[in-house]
Parts: structure tokens; sequence; C-alpha cells
């Protein structure tokens, strides 16, 4: 598959630096800060769309405000080359699994899992255990997140701005 660039310029980087930082952020609060009209800005984030720069709008939820306290990552070792569809499928049955990659190196993948604590975490890791092209797991629980605004702590300290 082609991905072909697209042209954007400083504008549609601050527009796009405007949504990342508050998705609900209206056209017209987002032009007053760029210096554009709302309707400029529309034009533009439609086009972001448009060429899938933009690809979406999602809340950020804190994940222990949901009830998942404990999360880990998760080194999956195949006993073949299961193709990364097939790992797809396997996740996919999993609710637990926040993300998961195909990666370089020793692992075949790496997940990202939640759960509500440590014994539905070893829970989840047995389910995942038993399809049968899984040789081994190497499990790293999280402690701390030292990027709070990330997605993958639920951009915590965003959410305390609320």
């Amino acid at each position: 598959m082609t991905h072909k660039a697209v042209p954007f310029d400083d504008l549609d980087r601050k527009i796009i630096a405007a949504l990342l930082d508050n998705g609900r952020a209206s056209f017209a609060e987002i032009g007053t800060a760029i210096g554009l009209s709302s309707t400029a800005v529309k034009r533009r984030v439609d086009r972001l769309r448009e060429h899938n720069v933009i690809t979406g709008f999602s809340a950020t939820v804190r994940p222990a405000a949901l009830g998942w306290l404990t999360e880990a990552y998760v080194e999956v070792y195949c006993d073949s080359a299961a193709p990364p569809r097939r790992l797809a499928e396997v996740v996919r049955n999993h609710p637990e699994i926040a993300a998961a990659m195909t990666v370089t190196g020793g692992a075949d993948a790496l997940l990202h899992v939640r759960a509500t604590d440590v014994e539905h975490f070893e829970e989840v890791l047995e389910r995942i255990r038993t399809e049968p092209f899984i040789r081994k797991t190497i499990s790293y629980m999280v402690l701390s997140h030292l990027l709070p605004d990330s997605p993958e702590a639920g951009a915590q300290a965003a959410n305390e701005r609320i």
C-alpha cells in the first residue's frame, strides 16, 4: 500500500496541535487562536480528514476511573511465524488488551494490557497463553507513568484540568 505525503503548512500544524490539546475546541476558537476564520479552519480540517491526516476524534478517559487499576506490557513469543492477522484475531478477543503491535527483536508482539487488579491480569495472561501458537510470554507491570499526558497513561494530567 502506497501512502502519499499530504502537503500541509504551519497553519495546518497549528490546527492539529489545537485539536490534540482540545478535541472539543470549536473552529471559531481555533481560528481565533491561530488567526483564521472559522470557515477557513473548517475547510482545512475537512481537507486533513479527507487525506487521513486527522483520522477521528475521541475522548480520553483515565483508566483508573473505570476500575482498570493494573496495567502491564506483555511480550509474546510464538512457536512459528504467526502472521500478524492471526495475532490480531487473538487480541481482539481480549477486551483487556488496550494496544497490540508486532515488533522487532526477540518477541513477536507486544501487548499493553489493563486489568482491574493483579488477579484479573493473571487470568488475562492465562487466556492469552492458551492460544496454541503462543510459546511464552514475558510481562512487565507498570509502576508509574513518566509521561502522564501520554495516551497510554490515559492523559491523566489533561483530565485533571477538566
